[in-house]
């Protein structure tokens, strides 16, 4: 019953990468592995097969390692974000070491482009899976590319339906990313509600391994109003506080008509556990991003350059120029016209 849903959500949803079933193992490594078995009296039939290939929940099995790596990689790569790194850090680590979770994790990551979302949310998924993102467990929605037209709202809701059932029937720990909540059309995410609700079963199904990660710009006007206020009143962004925003930015999402989330029940009902602010970029932080830039691709770092690059950047508001519009979003192509790469 279990690979019909999948094939079911399979066949409804053609233009997402399809999640493969976990293939019975091969007869020759199976008797490899007997061999190996003999001599060494601990190679079991699961590990060696995931040795080979990717099995769902057995790539991460020391989940003090794995938030760990993901802690590391946040305060290494991560610039300006400092609720980010706490609430992540926490939430992800707790819900890998809760044995007994009453519902998925779902997580909802709020601020302007070029701040850091997408990089976060491709670090919790290589926190879970060594593949990342590549990782077949992990299945990443584009409101503008896979639900681009409103009159088709329907036909995505059972298409995103079936393929949410079939990819948790084959791996519990399946990771869900939607992208550019903003543009989705209201309505259409409430479709998953019963998925991130607190069900033990749905037709035989357990959602309560399984992770959502939502990612939007809207709210990020409430965030900068925030950050702008603290700023006025002389106190750092480092002042601020997960409760100084949480509720007032779960607010403003909840009210935009323009939103993905407008009205909508996963709200409403509470199951998004964190609303997680992204602080707009200051000019320190996009520094900071164009030094790691450099440094990754083996080039020494000419100052200079890294200072005409974050001149170059535009910032608001018009008279105060605190933030960057646009994050470190185009430092990646500016370095490409100043270095001879």
């Amino acid at each position: 019953m279990k690979l019909l849903q999948a094939a079911l959500g399979l066949a409804l949803l053609p233009l997402l990468r399809p999640a493969s079933a976990v293939e019975p193992i091969s007869l020759g490594l199976a008797i490899a592995g007997a061999a190996a078995s003999a001599f060494t009296g601990f190679i079991s039939y699961p590990r060696l097969y995931c040795y080979f290939r990717e099995c769902c929940l057995s790539n991460r099995p020391d989940k003090g390692a794995a938030a760990a790596a993901l802690q590391e990689n946040l305060d290494r790569q991560l610039f300006g974000q400092h609720l980010v790194n706490k609430v992540v850090v926490k939430a992800v680590k707790g819900f890998l070491n809760n044995t007994n979770a009453k519902k998925p994790l779902a997580l909802s990551l709020h601020g302007w482009t070029g701040t850091g979302k997408n990089f976060v949310s491709k670090i919790i998924a290589e926190s879970i899976y060594k593949r990342g993102l590549h990782s077949k467990y992990v299945h990443q929605f584009v409101a503008t590319l896979h639900f681009p037209h409103a009159h088709s709202i329907n036909v995505y809701k059972d298409q995103l339906q079936s393929w949410i059932r079939g990819n948790v029937s084959l791996c519990p720990r399946s990771l869900f990313i939607f992208d550019e909540m903003d543009k989705m059309h209201a309505g259409l995410i409430d479709s998953i509600k019963p998925f991130l609700d607190y069900y033990e079963l749905l037709d035989g199904v357990s959602y309560r391994q399984a992770i959502f990660i939502f990612l939007s710009n809207a709210g990020a006007e409430k965030i900068t109003e925030v950050a702008l206020d603290f700023w006025r009143n002389g106190r750092t962004r480092e002042d601020i506080q997960l409760t100084d925003i949480q509720n007032a930015l779960s607010v403003s999402v909840f009210n935009n008509k323009n939103s993905g989330f407008w009205h909508s029940t996963l709200i409403d009902r509470n199951l998004i556990d964190y609303f997680i602010p992204f602080l707009p970029l200051e000019y320190k932080h996009v520094k900071m991003c164009v030094r790691v830039e450099i440094e990754s691709r083996g080039y020494a770092v000419d100052e200079d350059i890294l200072t005409r690059i974050a001149d170059e950047m535009t910032y608001f508001p018009r008279e105060e120029r605190i933030y960057s519009d646009k994050g470190c979003k185009t430092v990646d192509s500016k370095l490409d016209y100043y270095y001879d790469f």
